[in-house]
């Protein structure tokens, strides 16, 4: 016969979706571990529904900014977790709970808005089966006490630059598309000022539309952003913007007039680069020496890099010009400081470094692209080189 129990089990009904709360003498039941082992009460995994599927409770995990309630979260389910007389169910339970808070990859805010963030856009991150990952649309940097206004550079706009230098990732930029829209907005309205300011210092540039806007940098030329004229250039780079202008790798024809212009008539590119203040902006303020100049503009770092190491063809390695006549890139430029670009004194300071390359941009544009009227005299001159004749407008030091 049957052997009777010493006491009545009470029988375990079917589930109720509301589930009402067990008996006091109550066996604590899988359901009940399995609820405790899941951080429910973490902000950052949230149950679906009130119901379990196949005993494993749904878990979103979303994207906002929320209060750090790790150790809370942790101390509470380590006590729930150490309450269980189930010895094989509390390692599951355990080590359930330590992935998903592990495998979340969410971002994390400190109270009092401390740093330190996972960032959900990252590869590899480990989540629990059926965890659903929510991440909210991201918003952009506040801008604090500055206004946006467009003669300026907003401070938020370099602060950008300079995350994305440290994270230069598609994912990432995805996530930040709001900060770089307004950034990109902000640089906009401020080269269409600069442009302005460009126009009334060198007539020949066109008001051109800004566009083709890259890495955030504008050139201005007779034909815009691109052609065969020498430009003006700014490019906005936090610890390192840079003003300049000039030519840039000319093509050979370019080349081979700059470097004729060099042999018959140095003094014109020695006047300009002796300019006072072509010396004050792009090198270092040195005095009014020809020589010094022509040395610091063969130093720049730009021109240096690429300029040939032995003299070029036709022209003797002993020619008293040898230093310019090396040279492939014809540029002028200087770095500024964050400080001197982000503000209301930014558009001044840029405008005024364009300003001072006016006689250099023109200088260079008069020997490679000349206008129409000096066009001809041009052409004589050489006609006349090219048959041993030397123009009456030579000077004798200058052949």
């Amino acid at each position: 016969m049957p052997r009777k129990s010493a006491k009545s089990t009470p029988v375990s009904g079917p589930r109720s979706s509301s589930k009402r709360a067990a008996p006091d003498k109550a066996t604590p039941t899988r359901q009940s571990k399995r609820t405790k082992a899941t951080p429910a009460k973490s902000p950052y995994f949230k149950p679906d529904s009130d119901e379990e599927v196949d005993g494993h409770a749904p878990e979103v995990a979303e994207s906002e900014d929320y209060e750090n309630e790790s150790d809370q979260n942790a101390s509470e389910s380590d006590d729930e977790v150490d309450d269980s007389s189930d010895e094989d169910e509390a390692p599951r339970a355990r080590s359930r709970g330590r992935t998903a808070a592990k495998g979340s990859a969410l971002p994390l805010r400190k109270k009092g808005g401390g740093a330190g963030e996972a960032e959900p856009w990252r590869h590899g991150a480990k989540l629990a089966p059926g965890t659903q990952v929510v991440i909210k649309k991201p918003k952009p940097r506040g801008a604090g006490n500055v206004l946006y206004e467009d003669h300026t550079i907003h401070p938020n706009t370099m602060l950008f630059l300079a995350d994305l230098a440290t994270n230069n990732d598609r994912q990432w930029l995805k996530m930040h598309d709001p900060d770089y829209r307004i950034s990109l907005q902000d640089f906009t309205t401020f080269l269409e000022k600069l442009s302005e300011k460009i126009v009334e210092v060198d007539e020949t540039i066109p008001e051109l539309p800004v566009k083709d806007i890259t890495h955030f940098s504008a050139a201005w030329s007779r034909t815009g952003r691109k052609g065969p004229y020498a430009a003006y250039y700014f490019q906005a780079q936090p610890g390192g913007s840079f003003v300049g202008g000039g030519l840039w790798q000319p093509e050979a024809q370019a080349l081979g007039k700059l470097r004729r212009d060099i042999d018959r008539k140095p003094h014109k590119i020695k006047r300009v680069l002796n300019d006072a203040g072509v010396r004050k902006s792009f090198f270092e303020g040195i005095g009014n020496d020809e020589k010094k100049a022509v040395t610091a503009f063969t130093k720049q770092s730009s021109n240096q890099s690429t300029a040939l190491k032995k003299h070029p063809k036709g022209y003797d390695n002993g020619h008293k010009d040898i230093e310019l006549l090396r040279l492939r890139n014809f540029t002028l430029g200087t770095k500024l400081r964050d400080e001197e670009v982000v503000g209301p004194k930014g558009l001044e300071r840029i405008a005024g470094l364009l300003a001072c390359l006016v006689p250099f941009i023109t200088y260079l544009n008069g020997v490679v692209m000349p206008d129409e009227e000096s066009s001809g005299s041009s052409e004589d001159e050489e006609e006349a080189t090219d048959e041993g004749l030397e123009p009456d407008n030579e000077a004798e030091g200058d052949a």
